[in-house]
């Protein structure tokens, strides 16, 4: 087992973004709700992986070690890189860290076997450039697993998510609301093979709304 970190183009952080945000997303993505989402959709991970929007390194104890041969994790977050790092070295195989953004990995063309991710769709700044990134790295045959919050299907609920989606963003580390992720991968080169939307249990209606399943490029 190797742990690497490459720092290529992180984002810039303010005091803000570098001792508080952190905490608040590692805290709001480790919810209960949350947490159970990824227990269902990581384990399906295998071969070669990149984790877009690693964090602070939730997924990593839900990977099926048998399936897995190296993980490489995309974050643009160097604090929340950090914790990841600390999780990455008790991982029985090998782990990339790249402290960059989703929009443009440094990976070639078809080198990947599964791209994951989760509860990243919403906060990436440019996701129709990661999604086709995503498109990019996968081989032929290759999956992208996802579980995300988004738009919901109730037309109340969808109303409130795209009038409070601006205030939300100042609020929330740039996290959208109002997202429909099976959209989103539809119109840039995906089949979505399986998928499941329904609402999560404990969670409020404006950021529970969830999908969950697998995709693969056209």
């Amino acid at each position: 087992m190797s742990v690497h970190v490459c720092a290529e183009r992180a984002r810039k952080e303010g005091l803000f973004d570098r001792f508080i945000s952190p905490w608040l997303v590692h805290g709001a993505c480790s919810l209960p709700p949350i947490a159970e989402q990824r227990q269902k959709i990581v384990p399906l991970a295998e071969g070669v992986v990149v984790e877009f929007g690693m964090g602070s390194g939730l997924n990593m104890p839900f990977y099926d070690a048998g399936k897995v041969q190296k993980l490489i994790g995309i974050d643009p977050g160097a604090a929340l890189m950090e914790k990841a790092h600390k999780t990455a070295k008790t991982m029985p195989f090998d782990v990339d860290l790249h402290i960059v953004g989703a929009e443009d990995i440094p990976l070639e063309d078809q080198s990947v076997d599964t791209v994951l991710v989760t509860y990243s769709f919403c906060t990436i700044p440019d996701n129709v450039s990661a999604v086709r990134e995503a498109r990019r790295i996968l081989k032929s045959g290759g999956r992208l697993l996802f579980s995300e919050h988004g738009l919901s299907d109730k037309p109340r609920t969808a109303k409130w998510q795209n009038r409070l989606n601006a205030i939300w963003g100042k609020v929330a580390g740039g996290c959208h609301l109002n997202r429909n992720v099976e959209t989103l991968l539809l119109d840039e080169g995906f089949e979505i093979a399986q998928i499941e939307k329904k609402r999560m249990p404990g969670v409020p209606g404006l950021l529970g709304f969830n999908y969950r399943g697998i995709a693969l490029p056209r």
